[in-house]
């Protein structure tokens, strides 16, 4: 007896969080497990720390603090949460450390950058650890700020459940292209120019030895995983708003929003990515203890 689609669709819809709490699962306990690692080695060298440290320190704070509560998004994939006050911290917290992840990769890419275009002046230059810890403050202060500031579109009311906000209380467009515009193509621009000039300057000096290869490795991949990770959330922002606002059929919203949902997953991944950073980055300090 042939099973009609309309049939099958409950039970995807009922089996799709329970697949979305098994993934957040495994990007916690490999999230976790990563970052355990990772402070150990930032914290046992902490006398010799440089800018660059500071940079990498902050970057796995803002992963290791979305991974913290993953646990919350956990449960509620698998239980529900009540809508409460708790999901509205909850929301801010994740896409908190989610842009800032996203600053602090910018940051470190701009770093990388002129390290590599000015290497005397920045050597000679007394107040990187400083200078890198000012940065890594603005870019909370200002994350922090907007959270205060914006709290009100997250409040119970405007959402439909815990990490789900109801699709009649949808952002204005402009704001959302407003987000996506500072929060993702312009970080991304200064990834492609800073990535594509040290690629550049590494390869017009003096061949390319191991140390280039790997430098320009790590550089790619850092590239490569943020468009990977971040695109398709930035994407779901848009589709999710349009469909809200001009359609009315049930299984289009259920679709732009599972793929907003997914690509949350998506965008969360990218804290395990970060530890390859982490691991190129402490590999070649200790080589030159």
């Amino acid at each position: 007896m042939q099973t009609a689609p309309w049939m099958v669709f409950p039970y995807l819809v009922y089996l799709y969080p329970l697949g979305l709490g098994v993934g957040y699962t495994l990007l916690f306990i490999m999230g976790l497990l990563l970052h355990i690692a990772a402070f150990w080695a930032f914290i046992s060298k902490r006398d010799s720390w440089t800018d660059t440290h500071i940079y990498m320190c902050n970057l796995a704070l803002a992963d290791s603090i979305l991974i913290l509560f993953l646990p919350f998004r956990i449960y509620d994939d698998f239980q529900g949460l009540p809508i409460t006050y708790l999901c509205t911290f909850l929301f801010m917290v994740h896409y908190l450390n989610m842009y800032a992840s996203i600053l602090t990769t910018a940051a470190v890419s701009v770093h990388r950058y002129l390290a590599v275009r000015f290497p005397m002046h920045i050597s000679s230059w007394r107040r990187k650890k400083q200078t890198a810890v000012v940065v890594c403050l603005l870019i909370w202060g200002l994350l922090l700020t907007l959270c205060v500031i914006f709290r009100k579109i997250n409040y119970p009311d405007k959402l439909c459940a815990c990490y789900e906000r109801d699709n009649k209380e949808q952002l204005h467009l402009n704001i959302v292209l407003l987000l996506i515009l500072l929060g993702y193509v312009l970080p991304l621009l200064i990834l492609v120019f800073c990535s594509s000039q040290i690629i550049y300057i590494l390869l017009k000096h003096n061949g390319t030895t191991e140390e280039k290869k790997g430098i320009i490795g790590i550089v790619t991949a850092n590239l490569v995983v943020f468009v990977v990770c971040y695109t398709p959330i930035n994407v779901a922002y848009i589709v999710n708003n349009i469909v809200a606002r001009n359609l009315q059929d049930i299984h289009v919203h259920k679709l732009a929003d599972r793929y907003l949902q997914v690509s949350e997953w998506i965008a969360s991944a990218n804290c395990c990515f970060d530890s390859i950073s982490y691991y190129f980055l402490l590999k070649h300090f200790y080589s030159q203890q």
